[in-house]
């Protein structure tokens, strides 16, 4: 009986650059691109010509499948860097998704041109365009040039509203990139943060699997933490602000020698501040008492009367000054009661009666 020769191992299949692209579905450029960004192996130099196996097509539709699945070229390297390292691609494919997952709710939406001059006053502003496309508030579609994606309708909508109360358009901007750098910066820190209590014991070493499924699970019980931080931290400030700020306002609009003139008796001529633009308003007290004049005309400087005025409405200005008014003469009252002070307590609202001792 003739004894068989063994069988011998087919050949590797071997693969030009143009068939590696039809068999692929990539370009050459493409496959090229890969080469020098280090996502694709470098081909087998035979000679002249460069020689490219199975492993270089296996790694093309690996690329082609994440890219489909939203990942970038830089977190694909990544991912294919701990591919070749040994270790479990789903656990960090997973890590991955989540990081680069939405850190939002809100979903983008879409606004054609007419649409967006409309929210905008009805009046069409290249320049103001242009700008929004740069900072990312708007982006082009391809081959349209009557519609925009919107990432942020939110952030969009904040710009309308600010805009139809009178804030220029290039305010706005100039706005929105002071704000986007402070919180990039808090964003930054954030991460600092909790890259050094949190994540430091996956970053010393290539994670686990188990170790990457672990880090997954705890990217997506912090991704909420960040908003709900800030959220609070600007309500919180907002808040403490705005009293201050009104404050201020109000005591620049009655200072302290007309504060105690307004309290004490008629404003005598030639007070301080004279000289600033005024405006008159008339308050009237909700209930008169008996003998008291039931209206009496303050004079404040005109721009005070116009940010009250625009505050709380035209229909409201001398009540709100008229209580602003009322509260300061009560709290310097109070503190004049509490300290001990020989100051002169300034004599009782007409519209609240004589002052009574508290307790």
């Amino acid at each position: 009986m003739t004894e068989q020769p063994p069988p011998t191992a087919p050949r590797p299949a071997e693969y030009r650059i143009e068939d590696l692209a039809h068999l692929s579905g990539a370009t050459v450029r493409t496959i090229r691109a890969y080469q020098d960004r280090g996502l694709l192996p470098r081909p087998e130099r035979r000679g002249r010509a460069n020689v490219y196996g199975d492993a270089h097509l296996a790694r093309l539709r690996q690329i082609a499948d994440l890219l489909d699945r939203g990942y970038t070229l830089a977190s694909i390297k990544e991912l294919l860097q701990a591919w070749d390292a040994g270790l479990d691609l789903g656990g960090v494919l997973g890590l991955v998704a989540e990081i680069d997952g939405p850190w939002t709710d809100e979903k983008a939406s879409r606004i054609s041109r007419a649409e967006l001059d409309a929210a905008f006053g009805g009046t069409s502003d290249e320049s103001a365009v242009a700008e929004a496309v740069e900072l990312g508030v708007l982006e082009r579609l391809p081959d349209r040039d009557d519609e925009f994606l919107v990432p942020s309708p939110q952030e969009l909508a904040v710009a309308a509203e600010l805009h139809s109360a009178g804030v220029p358009l290039l305010a706005i901007s100039g706005h929105l990139r002071e704000v986007r750098g402070q919180v990039e910066h808090i964003a930054a820190r954030f991460l600092d943060f909790t890259t050094e209590h949190v994540f430091q014991p996956f970053l010393d070493h290539p994670p686990t699997e188990a170790e990457a499924a672990e880090a997954a699970a705890l990217v997506r019980r912090l991704r909420p933490l960040a908003q709900q931080t800030i959220d609070a931290e600007l309500a919180r400030a907002m808040r403490t602000l705005a009293t201050r700020y009104l404050r201020q306002h109000l005591s620049e609009a009655l200072p302290e020698a007309r504060r105690a003139a307004a309290a004490m008796g008629p404003e005598p001529q030639g007070a301080v501040g004279a000289k600033a633009p005024k405006a008159e308003v008339t308050t009237a007290p909700e209930t008169t008492a008996p003998g008291a004049t039931a209206s009496e005309a303050v004079v404040l400087p005109a721009e005070t009367v116009e940010a009250v005025r625009a505050l709380v409405g035209a229909e409201h200005t001398a009540a709100f000054i008229t209580a602003a008014a009322r509260r300061e003469v009560q709290a310097r009252t109070l503190d004049a009661l509490a300290s001990g002070s020989p100051r002169r307590t300034p004599r009782s609202d007409p519209a609240e009666g004589p002052q009574r001792p508290q307790g």
